[in-house]
């Protein structure tokens, strides 16, 4: 299974952009998917999740301004973000949760994609 980001770049500060990922691969079934982040010096930090159902979960410093959201068909899921700020520049990484068998799950990642906000 491969996952690969697409969507960085450059924005200006207050500004939008969207991160996309594409999974591909032998796939029967995506259970969660996400979006983490890296910035330099920091901690990798989830950004926000999505299930198979479409239930979602943000990281306290994006809600209200990220918006995830997934094709299931597609097996993609994007990373909308709004009002970006300074502090969101980082590597983004796409994950996807499959399962394994009946009692576990796996969890692959992409190479990251990363952008810079401009004030």
């Amino acid at each position: 299974v491969q996952l690969v980001e697409s969507g960085g770049g450059w924005v200006r500060a207050r500004g939008s952009l969207k991160l996309s990922c594409a999974a591909s691969g032998s796939i029967c079934r995506i259970n969660d998917m996400g979006w983490y982040r890296q910035a330099p010096g920091k901690q990798r930090e989830l950004v926000a999740q999505i299930t198979s159902g479409g239930s979602t979960n943000y990281a306290d410093s994006v809600k209200g301004r990220f918006t995830i959201s997934r094709d299931n068909g597609k097996n993609t899921v994007d990373l909308q973000m709004n009002s970006l700020k300074p502090e969101d520049p980082a590597v983004y990484y796409c994950t996807a949760l499959l399962p394994v068998n009946r009692y576990y799950e796996f969890e692959y990642w992409g190479q990251g994609t990363q952008f810079t906000v401009s004030s």
